[in-house]
């Protein structure tokens, strides 16, 4: 008589938690799982020696990503499932994969950054804002402000064209990540809103290659086709501009000595100048 008490309450048990658990269930939001970029790796580097290596130029280049060709850098804003933007994921990496972030002041990957210290770079965490209430009471209250990504318009990316000797072909490999964020300087005494860039950290790529390469990227022409964050800077899916190159003057800025149309024209030179050492390496 037990027994079959216990088998009762057993399966009485059982019909009260199948639909808590059905409620809890998540439903499949597509007409398929998604496998492939998940688990995707990053596309791997031809092997290189530094005897392969007969010239090299290293350049920092700027991404606009107001520029149309450019969104798929800077949305979606706000998190859609795992769909982020890049700085998004950066920031996510570091809260969630272990990825090392590092500190603005020089581009060479050496002090690192805290999770607190990415926040403040954002003006984001725990905040004490002051009001007044409707008797006239100022009020102190402490609140969490979350991080903008919709200011950050820009971003650096720090890489080395080189030619190889050994499969005669001239390839380029980014070292370095650094998105820029657009923002309103508090301290101006101007009445207008003046907006300040502020750079935010240095990702270094090859250690961040793996996250991008499973987080794809919108594709406007067919949404079976997911690229990831790998393969468009693998492929050259993006517009830019050169901002700095190698120079003997401790790597100075385009902006330091050229201004306006002649920045541009000085960026387009050395973009030009890249491309002739390639086609002056071979005869006709």
């Amino acid at each position: 008589m037990k027994k079959v008490l216990l088998f009762s309450f057993i399966i009485a048990l059982a019909g009260i938690m199948i639909p808590v658990e059905e409620a809890n269930a998540q439903v499949l939001d597509g007409i398929y799982e998604k496998e492939h970029v998940p688990s995707r790796r990053p596309i791997p580097y031809s092997q290189l020696r530094e005897a392969d290596v007969m010239w090299k130029k290293r350049v920092w280049r700027c991404i606009d990503l107001r520029q149309k060709m450019n969104f798929q850098f800077y949305y979606p804003i706000t998190r859609i499932n795992e769909r982020m933007n890049l700085t998004n994921l950066l920031v996510y990496g570091q809260t969630h994969e272990g990825v090392v972030l590092y500190d603005t002041d020089n581009d060479r990957f050496t002090s690192i950054l805290t999770t607190s210290e990415i926040e403040q770079a954002f003006d984001a965490g725990m905040k004490e804002l002051k009001f007044v209430d409707d008797e006239g009471n100022e009020i102190t209250k402490t609140v969490n402000q979350e991080i903008n990504y919709a200011e950050v318009m820009q971003v650096w990316l720090k890489e080395e064209w080189f030619f190889d000797k050994q499969r005669s072909k001239m390839e380029v490999r980014i070292l370095g990540i650094m998105p820029i964020r657009f923002a309103e300087d508090k301290n101006a005494t101007s009445t207008e809103p003046v907006i300040e860039k502020k750079k935010l950290f240095w990702a270094y790529f090859p250690a961040v290659r793996p996250i991008l390469a499973n987080h794809e990227v919108f594709n406007r022409y067919n949404d079976a086709q997911r690229r990831t964050y790998d393969d468009i800077f693998f492929k050259r899916f993006f517009d830019s501009f050169i901002v700095k190159e190698s120079n003997i003057y401790e790597d100075r800025l385009i902006s330091d000595f050229r201004d306006g149309h002649m920045a541009l024209w000085e960026a387009q030179k050395i973009k030009g100048e890249i491309f002739d050492r390639e086609q002056d390496l071979w005869s006709y």
